[in-house]
């Protein structure tokens, strides 16, 4: 079963975060076969940590909250909260299987909350695959309702990020600044 997990950052919380950042690395290793995706995101100024995404394939319900919240980070309050929902990936790849690699352009994170109808369960029509990084509808614990989509892409600003979504489908659509998460080389 596929997860996403949308931890946002707690404000204040960068001294932390820096010291727990081999710890957080670390942790993320043990995880490292079934990781599909994962970044930081970064707050209006481009360098500043908001949050961190991680897209993962786990057996199901209680180990993917026992990832999100047993992760350094979140044990620690760097966290203030964190989004946890099942996902399906439509792309069926890996961020390290994107075809524009892990650096070049602006990359972004984009979470849309809906309710009601599905909607954007299939790529976007006119979006360019080659441009997506990871794609797929937000579901329920069960796996059964829609509850928004949640995409990593390559656009050039967050307007084109944001514009992935039928505007008018969701409650709210969140777009964050994100980069390749892990290790340096």
């Amino acid at each position: 079963m596929e997860f996403l997990t949308y931890h946002r950052d707690r404000p204040g919380s960068l001294p932390l975060r820096d010291e727990l950042l081999e710890e957080h690395w670390s942790y993320m290793d043990r995880y490292a076969k079934e990781l599909i995706a994962r970044g930081p995101t970064f707050g209006p100024d481009g360098e500043t940590p908001s949050g961190s995404v991680h897209i993962v394939d786990l057996p199901d319900l209680a180990a993917a909250r026992a990832f999100a919240f047993d992760e350094p980070n979140y044990q620690a309050g760097v966290y203030r909260d964190v989004l946890l929902r099942r996902w399906r990936n439509t792309l069926g790849r890996t961020m390290w299987d994107f075809p524009g690699g892990r650096s070049g352009g602006d990359r972004f994170l984009v979470i849309g909350l809906g309710t009601g109808r599905p909607a954007d369960l299939d790529l976007p029509a006119g979006q360019d695959p080659d441009e997506l990084i990871a794609y797929g509808p937000l579901l329920s614990d069960d796996g059964a309702t829609w509850l928004g989509t949640a995409a990593l892409l390559r656009a050039p600003d967050a307007a084109s990020a944001r514009a992935i979504l039928t505007a008018d489908r969701y409650a709210d659509i969140e777009v964050h600044d994100w980069q390749f998460g892990g290790r340096p080389s």
